[in-house]
């Protein structure tokens, strides 16, 4: 098989560990496989040059930053090198640029335009173990860009799309994906496999496993994705178009949630066509995504908007929206900061009828409000206080047995 591996921040924290992500590629290499890497900077390292930079400018100049936070994948890639070396295998690190990778001009949230895989594809030929410093590419002037947060993911399943990779393995400090976050339901379990739109959703709203384009990226490109960790021995998650059928198939595979949201208000507002574009097109302009979204139905010629963000964009949010609100002869503007997202997703709720009255009812049983909702065909969202997440994560997980291989039946929450 031909196989990317990707090894995360973790996985390179320091020179021990890096011997082992380098066993790793070896015992691959001995089973057959040609191998081909992706690295993240080690463990800390992005941080800690984010906050020298940010030392010196609050905001830093996007072309600077990209330069300076690029170098710590370039650190990751040269050690394992010498560690595959050291070990008698032949290995090569390429930055973004020499492997060929090439974005648009966006620094610090560059996409992937093409990739020209020919080093790559010549090493791997010639028996050398290529490795290439993820989160970074070039853009069409020759400047070196990053791909945001998280992005060695997708830089791994660029690769493994270009040199057309049997799959691509994520290697991080989790064995997996779970059906939620165990350090919040200790009887959280590991998946053995889960579909792509289902990793989507997962990855979307706060599952921290996958970084998001990469999971679009590799379902557009049909790279099967293997997510392991690089400390436990063990079959990982694989992340495929499959699914499940037949009567085992789980309504509810899993359970994201997200604490990073903030919720906005705009009351009183003149009801009137395009009155939504008008609050939403200057966010959107300053590049600031905005999530769920609600317009009550107009009363007196009188509408309330609500929406959420992300809480590092709240507050230019809530700048843009004063100026908004005062054009559109808004009443007042609420802000809550002390929200979080809740969602159950699963490909089996499409043909289970009852999912979203068992959530709300069990959510309700608790004495948890529902501020928000939004669903789609594998997914339900709520947004609730943020003092009561992880009683409502836990409460949820009970209800749907996602602690339980086997289906049961549907929650009562009158038991005879």
């Amino acid at each position: 098989m031909l196989l990317v591996q990707k090894f995360g921040g973790t996985s390179m924290g320091s020179l021990e560990r890096i011997a082992n992500v380098a066993d790793k590629i070896i015992k691959a290499r001995e089973a057959g496989h040609q191998v081909a890497v992706v690295v993240s900077a080690m463990s800390g390292e992005t941080d800690r040059l984010i906050a020298l930079a940010q030392a010196i400018q609050a905001e830093p100049d996007p072309r600077e930053y990209s330069m300076l936070v690029s170098t710590g994948e370039q650190v990751s890639m040269s050690l394992l090198a010498m560690m595959l070396h050291s070990k008698g295998v032949p290995a090569r690190s390429y930055t973004g640029n020499q492997a060929g990778i090439h974005t648009n001009s966006v620094y610090k949230k560059a996409r992937i335009l093409n990739l020209d895989c020919k080093r790559i594809q010549k090493d791997l030929a010639e028996g050398r173990v290529p490795i290439i410093a993820g989160f970074q590419g070039v853009d069409s002037c020759g400047e070196v860009t990053t791909l945001g947060r998280g992005g060695s993911d997708t830089s791994a399943v660029a690769v493994a799309a270009a040199i057309q990779a049997d799959e691509c393995q994520i290697f991080t400090d989790v064995e997996g994906v779970y059906t939620t976050d165990p350090r919040v339901v200790s009887t959280a379990r590991l998946l053995e496999k889960v579909t792509f739109e289902e990793m989507l959703e997962l990855a979307s709203l706060g599952a921290k496993v996958l970084q998001i384009r990469s999971v679009e990226f590799a379902g557009k490109h049909n790279i099967p994705v293997r997510v392991l960790s690089s400390f436990v021995e063990g079959n990982g998650t694989l992340i495929t178009f499959e699914e499940n059928v037949g009567l085992e198939q789980p309504k509810v595979s899993g359970i994201a949630f997200n604490r990073s949201e903030a919720k906005i208000t705009v009351r009183g507002i003149p009801d009137s066509p395009g009155v939504a574009a008008r609050i939403l097109g200057p966010i959107s302009r300053a590049q600031i995504e905005v999530d769920m979204i609600i317009q009550n139905v107009p009363v007196a010629g009188i509408i309330d908007f609500t929406f959420t963000v992300h809480r590092d964009d709240f507050a230019k949010t809530v700048e843009i929206v004063e100026e908004i609100a005062r054009e559109l002869g808004a009443s007042e503007i609420l802000k809550d900061k002390k929200i979080a997202k809740l969602s159950l997703v699963g490909v089996g709720m499409r043909s289970h009828a009852g999912i979203a009255s068992t959530m709300f009812t069990a959510l309700g049983t608790e004495g948890i409000n529902i501020q928000l909702i939004s669903t789609s065909e594998i997914k339900i969202s709520v947004v609730v206080d943020e003092k009561y997440l992880e009683l409502g994560v836990r409460t949820l997980h009970s209800v749907f047995h996602l602690d339980q291989q086997e289906v049961r039946e549907e929650w009562d929450p009158h038991p005879l």
